[in-house]
């Protein structure tokens, strides 16, 4: 070591020497002033500098490494301060290492680093640690305190030596035992490193009792753990010792025998028509259920499990009845109308007959609520004579709720899909996977993905149920989907499927069904006779159109079971009623008629009729527009949807490119603002149908002309001047004849969908099918 510097040091007021010295980087360990350890040296550069200290004068710098697996660490990769050491033996191991005994003499702090090869060397300045005075007695208390409890930690630790404590206790020093303990500690490095910075020994006293109560603490609570887990286990292997026993004792008594149970399980799975795989899975889970105590968490569950698994309908199938003309007999009793749907669902059946096969389309009825998707399934199940099974996906948003949960957890329980045919008892029955198009996604995975699998014939022949564990063979099953819209269904999905659209019914068709279904059923359910009450057809139609606003008729039931009701509590309490009812008893049950929106004829431009669809069915919608006098402005009110907007401005720019065919001048786009509404603001409105009217709206208001009476009309434009179809047109059509309505205007393109309505229900009713908007406009005013 050489001689370097003298400076002031202004705190301490104390001269401190700068000196050279050789610096050792160690990993993993911090040496303290007075500690003895051992250190193995692998790297070439540290073995050298141990090699020429040890042949001089035997005093090195000790720095602690910030990271572990650093192989050459520079000056910022090393901590500032360490301990001087001097080697008290070099030893050379037969695995080619260098060990070395070094003993801590005191702190150091590197100035600067200035020199890496052959190893390195820094300028360092040595630290004076800062004892307390003698008579400290808070200091010598905290020094009896730190062998009391380091000698509980080397008492209650299994692995450190009972040796130790004779060290602790012949320590005399109170900075060697503070050193001492702190180096043996178990600590993080950073922490250790933390203690050895701290000049006061008092607070590094502190600080080193501080930890050896936390480790003292975990040690205690390892050691209490420890000590429960043997009772809990000494327990256990009591009771297993005393339930052997009983069963013994049960045995003799012929009251019950273990090995009977497990043997009537093994019989009734020699009985099933299972697979030698599934058999093969079965004998593994009996003989692990065998093996297990009772008392254990898992006997419950494996019993469960092998009980589900002989409880499922392997190959058990329910002898079709292909016989259509019944069928056919069965859909049209339980069904008014809708024949092109009940006309697909024979060919269907026609098609399985013929096959064999169910690798067909899924079919998924789609359409507004009440109009008997679901009971379509109930009717196809009873004219096959297979069993029925109804799955309600709406809200379900667990994967675990399809494909079951792995048996692992306590608790677990198979998916809802093998739940329900275990419930059938085969497995080939009906299945309606109801409102599928409300299925969600939780944080427990997305139940659309497990679907995919149970609706592709190619996959479901061995659909996997985390649960079973096993494939389980569902392409016999007729699966039957329903829903209410098609946009928030899975891409995937609806590729698997068949879509069937299920339109609204007419009134005619509403009162049919009331007529047929609806008033026996509700007689029958509120316990009156046929003749108890009676509801003509004017009533009927009385009650469709001022009581309900819907596609399909549920609405209608719960209108005619309260006035039912109303004749079972006149019946039950004995008093007079009157049996074929009116108008006037109609308005005392229901109330005040809500009536249907008539068309109003108005002179005022800009006023036009639209046809809009909407779950309930169609209504006519009013579009408003007006000119006055600003910049150019265009706004549009009403609670439109973003398609809507679009369709507004498409209008309007088209207007603007061909103002001169329409005769608008174009200082009238300068002048003026344009507004358009559409009333019923609370009501959201959204898609591109209205555009045709929106259109003919403002040029009612550029001309100051009205359009001709009872004309309604419907379609999408373009900025080429197009008129596109648009859906929904039968629940349109049916509004506008509610509504007196007597022209409608429609795309070309929408007449196949015209023609499909049966023509009783166009009675009254002038179409015009238009492909440009020049048409629309020509139709829409005098000439």
């Amino acid at each position: 070591m050489l001689l370097h510097n003298i400076f002031i040091d202004s705190e301490s007021v104390h001269i401190l020497i700068t000196e050279y010295l050789y610096i050792l980087p160690v990993r993993n360990v911090v040496l303290f002033p007075g500690v003895v350890i051992p250190i193995t040296a692998g790297r070439k550069k540290s073995i050298k500098l141990l090699k020429d200290a040890y042949s001089t004068d035997k005093i090195i710098g000790v720095l602690t490494q910030k990271y572990f697996n650093t192989e050459n660490p520079k000056e910022q990769e090393l901590y500032y301060i360490g301990t001087v050491a001097k080697i008290l033996k070099l030893l050379k191991m037969p695995d080619g290492n260098t060990t070395v005994i070094l003993q801590g003499k005191s702190r150091f702090k590197v100035i600067k680093m200035i020199q890496y090869y052959p190893y390195l060397t820094a300028e360092i300045i040595y630290l004076k640690d800062k004892k307390p005075g003698k008579q400290d007695k808070e200091y010598i208390a905290l020094i009896s305190s730190i062998k009391e409890i380091a000698l509980k930690i080397i008492q209650d630790n299994t692995n450190i030596p009972s040796e130790s404590s004779f060290a602790i206790r012949n320590i005399e020093s109170k900075s060697f035992i503070i050193n001492f303990v702190a180096s043996n500690i178990n600590l993080k490095i950073k922490k250790k490193q933390i203690l050895l910075e701290y000049d006061f020994f008092k607070q590094r006293a502190i600080e080193t009792f501080r930890f050896l109560n936390i480790e003292y603490k975990q040690i205690k609570l390892k050691n209490d753990i420890k000590y429960r887990v043997k009772t809990e286990m000494d327990q256990q292997q009591k009771e297993y010792f005393l339930n052997q026993q009983i069963k013994a004792i049960q045995e003799e008594l012929g009251d019950f025998s273990y090995e009977k149970e497990v043997y009537e399980l093994r019989i009734q799975s020699y009985k099933k028509k299972w697979s030698k795989k599934v058999q093969k899975q079965f004998d593994r889970e009996l003989n692990k259920f065998q093996r297990t105590n009772t008392q254990m968490p898992e006997y419950t569950i494996l019993r469960n499990y092998l009980d589900f698994m002989l409880d499922l309908p392997w190959k058990k199938y329910s002898q079709d009845n292909f016989d259509l003309n019944r069928a056919k007999k069965i859909l049209d009793k339980d069904h008014f109308g809708i024949e092109k749907v009940k006309e697909r669902i024979i060919e269907y059946l026609s098609v399985i007959k013929l096959k064999q096969d169910l690798r067909s389309p899924i079919l998924c009825f789609y359409g507004p609520p009440g109009v008997g998707k679901t009971s379509l399934g109930k009717s196809i199940a009873y004219a096959l004579n297979r069993k029925y099974i109804r799955m309600s996906l709406g809200g379900l948003n667990d994967e675990a709720e399809i494909r079951g949960h792995r048996k692992t957890y306590i608790g677990a329980m198979p998916g809802r899909i093998l739940q329900s045919i275990k419930k059938a008892g085969t497995s080939n029955p009906v299945f309606v996977l109801d409102e599928i198009d409300k299925m969600g996604i939780g944080h427990q995975g997305n139940p659309s993905s497990a679907m995919l699998e149970v609706l592709d014939p190619e996959q479901n022949k061995e659909f996997y149920d985390n649960f079973l564990e096993i494939g389980y063979d569902l392409s016999k099953i007729i699966f039957i989907a329903t829903a209410n819209s098609l946009y928030p269904i899975h891409i995937a999905i609806l590729d698997r499927m068949e879509i069937i659209d299920m339109n609204g019914y007419t009134v005619e068709e509403k009162i049919e069904i009331c007529k047929k279904h609806l008033i026996p059923k509700q007689l029958k359910e509120n316990g009156l006779k046929n003749n108890d009450l009676i509801l003509g057809v004017k009533q009927i139609e009385k009650i469709i159109e001022s009581y309900t606003r819907e596609s399909g008729v549920r609405s209608l039931e719960k209108r005619i079971s309260k006035i039912v009701r109303d004749a079972a509590k006149n019946i039950a309490m004995n008093k007079k009623y009157l049996k074929r009812i009116n108008f006037s008893k109609i308005e005392e049950v229901l109330g005040p008629p809500n009536d249907p929106e008539k068309y109003e004829f108005t002179k005022i431009p800009g006023v036009v009729t639209g046809l809009a669809w909407t779950l309930v069915g169609g209504e006519i919608l009013y579009i408003e527009s007006t000119l006055f006098k600003g910049k150019g402005y265009f706004s549009i009110t009403g609670n439109v949807g973003e398609v809507m907007k679009e369709s507004a401005t498409i209008a309007l720019k088209y207007i603007k490119a061909h103002n001169y065919e329409f005769g608008i001048d174009d200082k009238m786009f300068e002048l003026y603002n344009i507004h358009i509404n559409v009333p019923e603001g609370g009501i959201p409105k959204d898609g591109p149908s209205a555009g045709i009217t929106m259109l003919t709206s403002m040029i009612s208001s550029f001309w100051k002309t009205s359009i001709r009476p009872y004309l309604a009309m419907t379609g999408e434009i373009t900025l080429r001047g197009k008129v596109l179809p648009v859906g929904g047109i039968k629940e349109k059509i049916l509004a506008a004849k509610r509504a007196n309505i007597k022209e409608i205007i429609l795309s070309k393109d929408n007449k196949k969908d015209v023609y499909d309505i049966k023509k009783v229900y166009l009675k009254g009713l002038k179409f015009h099918f238009v492909s440009k908007i020049n048409e629309v406009i020509n139709l829409s005013f005098y000439e």
